[in-house]
């Protein structure tokens, strides 16, 4: 059955078509996923087919008593719901519950549900003698015989619209999405706001959801939880994601919006990449064939008198055709431009944590953590929201001190931190003066380069670069922060869910630029494409305060995750010199083992020092004018450092974990 059906919409904000004639049926029971770049109209587009926005131009067709209900990609806020002139969200106040929240997706039958419940609520007897003429002149409520009969003029029309079913469906809906209907939604957190607001869409019953970034805010538990939730559903749906994993596992047909222009891709994910693919390369081949046509034609329109006084009207005519065809041409937009600008190398070891722990007050957040983090690590952390995953950061980064255990930094660290809540970015600043300090240039590997042409890089214009970043989407605002991180030479890269609001594009330039990065990468993120895409190992939550380290990327702790054996942390085994077994759990350093340990910095440093003495020598061309035997002996002495390197390091730890053993 055909739900909706959009005949040649158009829609502009000003500027170019935003939306081009688009046309698109929705059928009963499809589940479709709608991609394409921040900016191109995907959430206007869902605003038409709800209702919420009218097109310039162009027909919507819905079927008779069709029900839409639509989950809007930001959370509101409570200034927002207050504001009288919105009246999307009835009597929402800033101390509404969850259930108020909810019933207000029931449009006017939510007045009469809310005072339904306030007045139930006030006639409890358990609690107050609600029948006392002191509390009714105290509290100026009505007496009980007033509040029962307004009761009853309630329940009555409630009955005359058949709404105690619809009562009903709010409490099943708040209970299947497991939320605490009396919790005060502004005092939620984001992933439990999302969810909320997914009830309200889902209390009506609609025949169509509509849901924009779904999954924002929500961690990974709770992004496979809301997969099978609406898996589930009988309704139709369609959704906006950025998350390649959700889009591949939920959806069974693919609508790209592309420069004004909306195609169909009946099937799965994998088939829709490789149609479009192809699709692209089949366009790219027209335009070329067309440009050379066009070139042809202005090189004769132009030749001389002879040419001229044989012309052909119709051949002019389909010249003026064929220009008018160039001119309203909407190019592809450019790809990101984005560049990691390394540091020097920061020594072998980057960090290395034994039995660490830490509490807020007397609330533990870390217990008993142990890692050790080698210099071109890519280090994923995983867990549910509040979990303690930016604590664990802050602890290995050394910006907080732990409460039990021991954590070592290596040599030569270069921090660069991507942050999640965007405070490093200034509001009233424009985007220019957040990357450029003020400044009219920026430094990048060694040259300089303007700021408005650094910002075209990240597909910023010259207008959107000078205008303020309370202006940006949030898409923006994130490209804006790896704008800013990227001018800063770093070797350890911390990111702490850099992908939100990222379109598909962006986010996979930034996994070919993090899998390349040679310095050491510390990475939270809900995306689990991405985190199986880039990092090497996992520090994954565990429950009551513990991290537990796998190899291997998402997809790989799930396998870890499911072995009936205990996964032992990722570690070298202690190579090298032996140490004599403990006895009876306990074990002292002899007096030259202690020398040892206090020496091995130094052997450390002078080692490393030499190590990038010939990495320098041998980087250089002119290098290899020289006698051959000089070459290969500096090559083979390469190779042995990086073996007493290597050496140095395990025997440092091996002393270290006995010494920390008796401290």
């Amino acid at each position: 059955m055909n739900l909706v059906n959009l005949q040649e919409i158009s829609l502009a904000f000003g500027g170019s078509l935003l939306l081009d004639r688009v046309s698109l049926q929705i059928e009963t029971g499809e589940r479709v996923c709608l991609v394409g770049r921040n900016g191109e109209g995907k959430s206007s587009l869902l605003k038409i087919i709800n209702g919420d926005l009218p097109p310039d131009s162009g027909r919507v067709i819905r079927c008779q008593n069709l029900k839409t209900a639509m989950l809007s990609q930001e959370v509101p806020a409570d200034q927002v719901v207050r504001d009288h002139t919105r009246s999307n969200y009835g009597r929402i106040n800033g101390k509404s519950s969850v259930y108020d929240m909810a019933a207000s997706g029931l449009g006017e039958l939510q007045e009469l549900l809310v005072r339904y419940r306030e007045i139930s609520e006030t006639l409890n007897l358990n609690s107050v003698d609600y029948t006392s003429p002191d509390y009714a002149k105290k509290n100026g409520e009505l007496p009980v015989p007033a509040l029962l009969a307004k009761l009853s003029s309630i329940q009555a029309e409630i009955e005359a619209v058949g709404a105690w079913n619809i009562q009903q469906q709010v409490e099943t809906v708040l209970s299947r999405l497991q939320l605490d209907p009396d919790a005060v939604f502004f005092k939620l957190s984001g992933g439990m706001k999302r969810k909320t607001m997914l009830a309200r869409a889902l209390v009506s019953s609609p025949d169509l959801l509509l849901l924009d970034e779904p999954s924002n805010h929500l961690d990974i538990d709770s992004i496979k939880w809301l997969e099978q939730f609406l898996k589930g559903l009988k309704c139709s749906l369609i959704f906006i994601t950025h998350d390649r994993m959700l889009a591949a596992n939920l959806a069974s047909r693919i609508m790209d919006l592309d420069r004004g222009v909306l195609t169909s891709w009946p099937g799965d994910w994998q088939a829709y990449l490789k149609k479009k693919e192809k699709w692209l390369a089949v366009g790219a081949e027209h335009q070329k064939k067309f440009d050379k046509q066009l070139s042809r034609e202005e090189i004769w329109i132009r030749q001389g008198i002879k040419a001229r006084r044989s012309r052909n009207q119709g051949r002019v005519r389909a010249l003026q055709a064929m220009r008018q065809e160039r001119r309203s041409r909407r190019e592809l937009s450019g790809k990101a431009k984005m560049e990691l600008q390394e540091a020097e190398r920061s020594g072998k070891l980057v960090v290395r944590a034994r039995n660490v722990s830490y509490s807020y007050g007397t609330e533990p957040v870390i217990t008993d953590f142990s890692t050790t983090i080698l210099r071109g690590d890519k280090v994923g952390l995983i867990g549910p929201n509040g979990c303690g995953k930016t604590t664990l950061l802050n602890l290995l980064l050394g910006y907080l001190k732990p409460g039990d255990g021991q954590i070592k930094f290596g040599t030569n660290l270069q921090v660069a931190y991507f942050d999640q809540m965007r405070a490093q970015l200034t509001e009233e600043a424009t985007v220019a003066e957040n990357v450029g300090d003020g400044g009219n240039t920026v430094t990048v590997n060694n040259q300089n380069r303007h700021i408005i042409g650094y910002l075209r890089d990240f597909l910023f214009t010259p207008d959107r670069a000078r205008s303020p970043v309370a202006m940006l989407s949030g898409g923006e605002r994130n490209r804006l922060l790896l704008a800013r991180l990227f001018t800063r030479p770093a070797n350890l890269l911390v990111m702490d869910e850099p992908t939100n609001d990222l379109d598909m594009e962006t986010l996979e330039l930034l996994e070919e630029l993090l899998v390349d990065y040679q310095g050491t990468v510390l990475l939270v993120s809900h995306d689990r494409a991405f985190l199986d895409n880039v990092v090497s190992s996992t520090l994954a939550y565990e429950g009551k305060s513990f991290f537990q380290e796998y190899a291997g990327g998402y997809s790989d702790w799930l396998k870890q995750k499911k072995e009936p054996k205990s996964v032992t942390p990722r570690s070298r085994p202690p190579d090298g010199k032996k140490v004599k077994p403990v006895k009876n759990g306990t074990r002292k350093l002899s007096f030259k083992e202690k020398r040892e340990l206090n020496e091995l910095p130094e052997k450390i440093e002078i080692l490393e020092s030499e190590q990038k003495g010939l990495y320098i020598t041998l980087a250089d061309p002119e290098f290899y004018r020289k006698d051959g035997t000089e070459i290969s002996g500096l090559q083979s002495r390469l190779v042995e450092l990086e073996k007493e390197l290597e050496e140095a390091y395990r025997r440092w730890e091996t002393l270290e974990e006995v010494s920390s053993s008796i401290s």
